[in-house]
């Protein structure tokens, strides 16, 4: 009876851990989702008592990796390697999404295909080149490896903690400290499968270290600008390592942040991505030894909202 009153898609969320709300909600418009041997919506209200039957799997069409003629922002390229600054909203990688196009159109991987002649295929068919990836809303610096070889040696460059990775990020409220460094272990949350936790036990180590770039007092309240390298990359790392704080990044709706920031005696305004930007890179290059350091600054929309605070 705890689970009186609850939706069905969101009643069965929290009993199937390896599937999302979205592949569920899918699995019950096919009609493979039985309450008391009838079929219901994913909107309907659990009573209590009722018997839930599973009857078969959600047949999805398979994901591909499809060359497609997207501009990209290459920031670096030799013969072994690129480095993209890749936009907020578009995917690494094929992914989930409820339909064919959406889970395999506009990724970066699309555009590297249609650019380069030759990726490395250690990664596998859906992520040829992919050595490290940026969340789909998160903007910035992503090195592309063109051979085998080199995808290997940068691969264990990340895996020894040698890569240096910067981001610059917008977090709701004043950080106390001026600088600090989080360690909190991050796994998946076992209600919401979409968003990771730092409150469950056992999860995998996780390490950030923060500097305050500025504080700012604004008509819509207190923000702080963030300067953060990370030493692992786990799963949505920093949104989850801030939010943890009470400080989300502020558009990231997932982790806490409001969708609309209201001020004084004067309209909301809102960001339609999170302001997280991976702002530098620095690392050995595989061959030459030589060391590579990057740079992109702010994207403009993160610079225009900024400017309106």
């Amino acid at each position: 009876m705890e689970d009186s009153g609850k939706r069905l898609d969101q009643f069965l969320a929290g009993k199937i851990e390896d599937m999302s709300r979205s592949r569920l909600q899918q699995l019950i418009s096919e009609s493979k989702v039985l309450v008391n041997d009838a079929v219901e919506r994913a909107s309907y209200r659990l009573r209590g008592g009722e018997q839930i039957t599973i009857t078969g799997q959600l047949v999805l069409p398979p994901l591909r990796a499809k060359a497609e003629d997207i501009a990209l922002d290459i920031v670096y390229e030799d013969d072994d390697l690129a480095v993209i600054n890749k936009p907020a909203g578009m995917m690494v990688h094929a992914g989930a999404g409820a339909t064919d196009n959406a889970r395999n159109s506009g990724t970066l991987v699309n555009a590297l295909l249609h650019r380069f002649q030759q990726l490395s295929g250690v990664s596998g068919e859906l992520r040829p080149g992919i050595v490290h990836r940026l969340d789909k809303e998160t903007s910035g610096l992503i090195i592309v490896a063109k051979r085998d070889e080199v995808h290997r040696k940068l691969a264990t460059q990340f895996a020894k903690r040698q890569v240096k990775k910067t981001y610059l990020t917008l977090v709701h409220g004043h950080v106390k400290q001026d600088k600090s460094t989080i360690t909190s272990s991050i796994s998946r949350d076992s209600v919401r499968r979409t968003r990771m936790t730092t409150r469950r036990s056992g999860g995998r180590e996780a390490i950030s270290h923060y500097k305050v770039q500025k504080r700012i007092e604004s008509k819509y309240g207190k923000f702080t600008m963030l300067e953060v390298r990370i030493d692992t990359g786990r799963t949505h790392q920093i949104r989850v390592h801030l939010s943890s704080l009470g400080h989300p990044v502020v558009g990231d709706t997932l982790y806490g942040a409001p969708r609309e920031i209201r001020g004084k005696n004067t309209k909301a305004i809102s960001l339609s991505r999170n302001f997280l930007h991976a702002a530098a890179l620095e690392f050995q290059h595989p061959r030459t030894g030589n060391s590579i350091e990057l740079q992109r600054a702010l994207p403009e929309e993160l610079r225009a909202f900024a400017a309106s605070l």
